[in-house]
């Protein structure tokens, strides 16, 4: 089993259920979440825009390796709704992104491990930090809780939901 984290978030029509749902599809065809982080109402990212995006991160134990997870990923993606055609930055359903693949470093065109701006995004960063503080960046070196102190984010986390 790998252990993984996973960022996820949503900010078209029920956030809320639209984590629910992905955490659940994630489950079935991926494997066995660990802890979930809080939910966190966030500031889009990226692009401006009044629809707040509700984030947040699990860790997950998977015997997936990262082009079949990455795959079980878009299928539930789509499954919740979302449009792979949209622009890069745009509402969406649901989005989740592979921030940590066990101690893996990996750069493909289609995947880059770690994330390549898990340390730029407080709306990543907090809620990761939440769950893991101590797991180690295998770049950089230092672990969840050094990132979010250097974070320069200025997207502001509105509030914790639970």
């Amino acid at each position: 089993m790998n252990r993984i984290f996973l960022s996820l978030g949503s900010n078209l029509g029920d956030r809320s259920q639209n984590l629910k749902k992905g955490i659940g599809l994630l489950e079935q065809l991926a494997g066995k979440p660990g802890a979930i982080s809080s939910i966190y109402e966030t500031e889009p990212w990226g692009y401006d825009s009044d629809l707040n995006f509700y984030n947040q991160v699990i860790e997950l134990f998977t015997p997936l390796r990262p082009f079949p997870l990455l795959e079980a990923i878009h299928e539930i993606e789509k499954s919740c709704g979302r449009d792979r055609s949209a622009p890069r930055f745009a509402p969406r359903t649901l989005d989740i992104d592979i921030l940590l693949y066990a101690d893996s470093v990996l750069e493909f065109p289609e995947l880059v491990v770690p994330h390549p701006n898990l340390q730029e995004r407080q709306f990543v960063l907090v809620p990761l930090t939440e769950i893991a503080p101590h797991v180690m960046h295998p770049i950089l070196n230092k672990d969840m809780e050094q990132l979010l102190q250097a974070c320069g984010d200025d997207k502001r986390i509105i509030q914790r939901l639970q």
